[in-house]
């Protein structure tokens, strides 16, 4: 009984953070769609936002709560993957997962530690150095995370690895938003086809949002 307690409450806490990460990432879209601005509007735009975001007490609660989401979201992952290989392997189990899953839904530890270790050079590359990097200033004062972003989308390998991590947050999120929803409980026979394609639409929206923003800017530099 414990054991079966333990398991379902990890998967409602990756269920909650996952669905607050989701949250996230669509104001983290928003805030960096303005990158698709003209360059003297964007930058004017994009730098006020920063400094916006960096000085702001709610917003560094929210940051806080936002990097333990993810930590946790990892931890219980990790550890209900473990549980259910070694459940899957057990003698008196036969895993006919395959003929009734998709290949993502049953890679999701792999997709998340792909995501995981992206986060890693992503927050080294961006967050610290605007933190504690020594960035200059725009005209307005505000130090220049939109010429940081703009140098780093410059170079092909980069983009790359970028379009690479999104791809597998695509595939994560495909499957982890109905999985989330079903998770709590908030299934149901007569609308479960439309969760499914509102996952799916979000999944697609996300990825492809994320997407264009260094390739139109590693197009406009190099075309």
């Amino acid at each position: 009984m414990d054991w079966t307690r333990n398991m379902l409450v990890r998967k409602n806490g990756m269920a909650l953070t996952g669905l607050f990460l989701c949250f996230f990432l669509v104001v983290h879209l928003l805030g960096n769609l303005q990158l698709l601005l003209p360059e003297t509007q964007a930058r004017a735009r994009y730098n006020w936002y920063s400094h916006l975001l960096a000085g702001n007490w709610l917003i560094e609660i929210i940051a806080l709560a936002l990097y333990a989401s993810i930590l946790l979201h990892l931890v219980d992952g990790i550890y209900l993957a473990i549980k259910s290989k070694r459940a899957a392997g057990s003698p008196y189990s036969c895993d006919r997962r395959k003929r009734a899953s998709t290949w993502y839904s049953r890679n999701m530890m792999l997709l998340g530690l792909i995501i995981f270790a992206f986060l890693v050079i992503h927050f080294k590359d961006f967050w610290y150095r605007y933190k504690f990097g020594d960035l200059p200033v725009d005209e307005n004062g505000y130090r220049d995370l939109y010429g940081l972003v703009v140098a780093a989308f410059g170079e092909l390998w980069y983009v790359a690895l970028y379009i690479i991590a999104l791809i597998a947050l695509g595939y994560h999120l495909l499957h982890g938003v109905f999985s989330a929803h079903r998770t709590l409980g908030l299934y149901h026979p007569v609308y479960t086809r439309a969760v499914k394609v509102a996952g799916a639409l979000f999944a697609i929206g996300i990825a492809l949002g994320f997407a264009i923003i260094p390739i139109f800017i590693y197009v406009k530099q190099h075309a």
